[in-house]
């Protein structure tokens, strides 16, 4: 009996221990401007244990440093869809992202074209 207990505490332990609370992991998300970036960073950290959010308007890319024992990258990605911006795993609803500024509209090919002198 003492051996079951002391493997299953073994076990539990690991498993508690093989969360990262400083995981670092960068995914795409949409956007165009640095009011998007505002906004998708926000919407990142809004998300519980993320630590820090960078979103880069050129390459498209948000870093994060996050605590994996209080959130996942999928509660990340659901908390940015929810503010208006898709990412690979998850988009925005219609509905949400209608709610951005008409400048901030990146599916519209003509919004995308106005942004590219910004980004150079």
């Amino acid at each position: 009996m003492k051996k079951i207990v002391l493997a299953l505490a073994l076990l539990v332990g690991t498993v508690t221990f093989a969360q990262n609370k400083n995981a670092k992991a960068t995914i795409e998300v949409d956007g165009v401007c640095n009011m998007c970036k505002e906004r998708i960073e926000k919407a990142a950290i809004k998300a519980k244990g993320v630590k820090v959010a960078n979103w880069d308007v050129n390459t498209h890319e948000l870093k994060l440093i996050f605590d994996e024992r209080k959130t996942s990258l999928k509660d990340i990605q659901q908390s940015i869809a929810e503010a208006g911006h898709d990412t690979k795993e998850i988009k925005a609803t219609d509905e949400a992202y209608h709610k951005l500024h008409t400048c901030c509209l990146y599916r519209d090919e003509a919004v995308r074209d106005d942004h590219k002198d910004d980004k150079q």
